[in-house]
Protein backbone atom coordinates (compact mmCIF):
# COMPACT_ATOMS: atom_id res chain seq x y z
CA UNK A 1 0.00 0.00 0.00
CA UNK A 2 2.58 2.33 0.54
CA UNK A 3 4.23 1.69 -2.55
CA UNK A 4 1.17 2.59 -4.19
CA UNK A 5 0.90 6.06 -2.67
CA UNK A 6 4.32 6.84 -2.94
CA UNK A 7 3.48 6.17 -6.86
CA UNK A 8 0.75 8.56 -6.51
CA UNK A 9 3.07 11.10 -4.87
CA UNK A 10 5.73 10.75 -7.76
CA UNK A 11 3.13 11.14 -10.73
CA UNK A 12 2.08 14.75 -8.78
CA UNK A 13 6.00 15.94 -8.35
CA UNK A 14 7.28 15.13 -11.93
CA UNK A 15 10.34 17.23 -11.12
CA UNK A 16 11.39 14.45 -8.99
CA UNK A 17 12.27 12.44 -12.28
CA UNK A 18 14.68 14.68 -13.52
CA UNK A 19 16.97 14.01 -10.37
CA UNK A 20 16.66 9.97 -11.13
CA UNK A 21 17.66 10.73 -14.72
CA UNK A 22 20.90 13.15 -14.04
CA UNK A 23 22.42 10.65 -11.28
CA UNK A 24 21.61 12.71 -8.37
CA UNK A 25 18.82 10.77 -6.57
CA UNK A 26 17.71 7.30 -6.67
CA UNK A 27 13.78 6.32 -6.23
CA UNK A 28 15.41 4.22 -3.58
CA UNK A 29 16.44 7.26 -1.52
CA UNK A 30 13.13 8.90 -2.55
CA UNK A 31 11.05 6.18 -1.61
CA UNK A 32 13.07 6.29 1.78
CA UNK A 33 12.47 10.35 2.29
CA UNK A 34 8.66 9.60 1.74
CA UNK A 35 8.47 6.90 3.85
CA UNK A 36 10.12 8.78 6.81
CA UNK A 37 8.39 12.29 6.02
CA UNK A 38 5.97 11.37 4.06
CA UNK A 39 4.39 14.07 1.99
CA UNK A 40 5.89 16.87 4.33
CA UNK A 41 6.41 19.58 2.32
CA UNK A 42 9.38 21.28 3.68
CA UNK A 43 11.41 18.06 3.03
CA UNK A 44 10.39 17.83 -0.83
CA UNK A 45 11.04 21.43 -1.08
CA UNK A 46 14.19 21.34 -1.76
CA UNK A 47 13.72 19.15 -4.75
CA UNK A 48 10.93 20.39 -6.34
CA UNK A 49 11.71 24.44 -5.43
CA UNK A 50 15.34 23.79 -7.31
CA UNK A 51 13.83 23.02 -10.92
CA UNK A 52 11.67 25.99 -10.13
CA UNK A 53 14.47 27.52 -9.64
CA UNK A 54 16.16 26.07 -13.02
CA UNK A 55 13.69 27.26 -15.17
CA UNK A 56 13.09 31.32 -14.20
CA UNK A 57 17.28 31.03 -14.21
CA UNK A 58 16.84 29.65 -17.68
CA UNK A 59 14.23 32.10 -18.57
CA UNK A 60 16.26 35.26 -17.00
CA UNK A 61 19.37 33.77 -19.23
CA UNK A 62 17.31 33.84 -22.45
CA UNK A 63 16.20 37.33 -21.46
CA UNK A 64 19.91 38.50 -21.28
CA UNK A 65 20.62 37.16 -24.72
CA UNK A 66 17.84 38.65 -26.52
CA UNK A 67 18.33 42.12 -25.00
CA UNK A 68 22.27 41.77 -25.46
CA UNK A 69 21.25 41.05 -29.73
CA UNK A 70 22.80 43.80 -31.66
CA UNK A 71 19.67 43.89 -34.42
CA UNK A 72 21.92 46.12 -36.72
CA UNK A 73 24.60 43.16 -37.01
CA UNK A 74 22.06 40.95 -37.96
CA UNK A 75 19.77 43.34 -40.43
CA UNK A 76 23.40 43.63 -42.36
CA UNK A 77 24.24 39.74 -41.83
CA UNK A 78 21.02 38.89 -43.46
CA UNK A 79 21.69 41.31 -46.26
CA UNK A 80 24.68 40.41 -46.63
CA UNK A 81 23.43 36.92 -47.29
CA UNK A 82 21.29 37.50 -49.37
CA UNK A 83 23.46 39.19 -51.91
CA UNK A 84 25.58 36.05 -52.14
CA UNK A 85 22.33 33.80 -52.60
CA UNK A 86 21.23 36.24 -55.29
CA UNK A 87 24.77 36.24 -56.93
CA UNK A 88 24.97 32.52 -56.88
CA UNK A 89 20.97 32.27 -58.81
CA UNK A 90 22.31 34.62 -61.16
CA UNK A 91 25.00 32.68 -61.61
CA UNK A 92 22.94 29.75 -62.05
CA UNK A 93 20.05 30.51 -64.02
CA UNK A 94 19.53 29.09 -67.53
CA UNK A 95 18.32 30.94 -69.86
CA UNK A 96 18.86 31.37 -73.85
CA UNK A 97 20.57 35.07 -73.42
CA UNK A 98 23.19 33.46 -71.30
CA UNK A 99 24.21 30.28 -73.58
CA UNK A 100 25.58 30.27 -76.75
CA UNK A 101 24.37 30.20 -80.20
CA UNK A 102 24.97 26.34 -80.73
CA UNK A 103 23.53 25.18 -77.42
CA UNK A 104 20.19 26.73 -77.89
CA UNK A 105 19.26 24.76 -80.91
CA UNK A 106 18.25 21.49 -79.11
CA UNK A 107 19.92 18.23 -79.77
CA UNK A 108 21.80 17.44 -82.81
CA UNK A 109 21.63 14.52 -84.94
CA UNK A 110 24.60 12.51 -85.13
CA UNK A 111 26.26 12.62 -88.64
CA UNK A 112 26.25 9.47 -90.95
CA UNK A 113 29.19 6.93 -90.94
CA UNK A 114 30.40 7.00 -93.67
CA UNK A 115 31.88 3.81 -95.07
CA UNK A 116 34.90 4.39 -97.58
CA UNK A 117 35.06 0.47 -98.35
CA UNK A 118 33.45 -2.43 -98.31
CA UNK A 119 34.35 -3.96 -94.94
Amino acid sequence: MKNEAFKNFVRTKPELIKYVQSGQMTWQKFYELYDIYGEDETIWNKYILNGERNITDSISKITNMVKNVDVNSIKSHINTAQKAIDFVQDLTKKTPQNMPNNLTKGPVAPRPLNKFFED
